[in-house]
């Protein structure tokens, strides 16, 4: 069994706890998290330094944000990372997370064959995205368009790009023979998305762990569209009395703190950076200072 293959495994058995778990212990902490920030190796190395500093047990479930948020919801995580705004948003707004912190961004990046078929390179996002629609539909033979497919953060993004060209990718995947949907992880969506020479979006972070196993290349790589925020937010003890909120905020400071923002800006693959701090960076990501890396408020009192 490969390393991915072992992480994939123990996330499912990971989920399977949580579910079956109606409070946290004290001394444990849930957190569900997206598979881009799991599968590049960072979290292991926050998940080191904090237990160690709190002697806490921080167990990761990586589903990607969709389901990070639909746990939070029912009160199977006792904190979530993921990466979309409008959700992350409507989660605080309906009560069911306490306050947003960012901690961190990169870059999501339009990745395709070398060969570039629908001569994409260069182009900005919304203009490659409408490129290898139209030329996907002229020929799917030779252009196709792997999307996750997941409810997941890149897969919102992405949806996001195809509404502000006038499309809705939902149709896509029932009339589009260019356009096929893994349905999973960004790991896996990369190998089918190199295996078929299709293109498909991506977060750098992944991309580069990935470089060395996959022949796709970043053909698009700037634009407003592709900028990756991953915000931190504690589940209510309110809404979900039994969830571990003091551990939760104790999490959150650590990833907002000098040593935290330190592992994050540290943290490379085979030298190559995978996400930047968010402290000092508020301007660039569109954090207001009030959530962009600052310590969070603590547990609510009448929780």
């Amino acid at each position: 069994m490969d390393c991915r293959t072992f992480r994939i495994a123990l996330s499912l058995l990971g989920i399977a706890l949580l579910c079956s778990s109606a409070a946290a212990d004290g001394d444990r902490l849930r957190l569900v998290t997206t598979t881009s920030l799991y599968d590049t190796g960072l979290l292991d190395v926050i998940k080191e330094r904090f237990e160690e500093k709190y002697n806490v047990t921080l167990d990761i479930v990586s589903k990607g944000t969709g389901i990070a948020i639909e746990l939070g919801e029912r009160g199977d995580a006792d904190v979530i990372m993921v990466h979309d705004k409008v959700r992350e948003i409507k989660f605080v707004e309906d009560g069911h997370g306490l306050e947003r912190r960012c901690v961190a961004y990169n870059y999501f990046y339009v990745l395709g064959p070398a060969s570039d078929p629908a001569g994409i390179r260069g182009l900005s996002p919304s203009e490659a995205f409408l490129a290898f629609m139209e030329k996907g539909r002229d020929d799917p033979g030779s252009v196709c368009f792997v999307s996750r497919g997941d409810n997941s953060g890149t897969h919102a993004r992405e949806k996001l790009i195809w509404n502000s060209v006038g499309f809705n990718a939902s149709e896509f995947n029932r009339s589009e023979e260019w356009y096929t949907e893994a349905g999973s992880g960004m790991g896996a969506t990369l190998v089918m998305a190199n295996e078929k020479s299709a293109y498909t979006l991506c977060d750098m972070s992944t991309f580069m762990a990935y470089q060395g196993q996959i022949e796709l290349e970043a053909l698009v790589t700037e634009g407003d569209e592709l900028l990756n925020v991953y915000v931190a937010i504690p589940v209510s003890p309110i809404t979900h009395p039994g969830v571990n909120c003091e551990d939760a905020m104790n999490f959150v400071d650590f990833l907002v703190s000098e040593e935290g923002q330190g592992i994050i800006e540290d943290y490379a693959v085979d030298g190559k950076t995978l996400f930047f701090k968010a402290a000092g960076n508020c301007d660039i990501i569109g954090c207001s200072p009030d959530i962009c890396a600052v310590p969070t408020s603590g547990c609510p009192a009448e929780a």
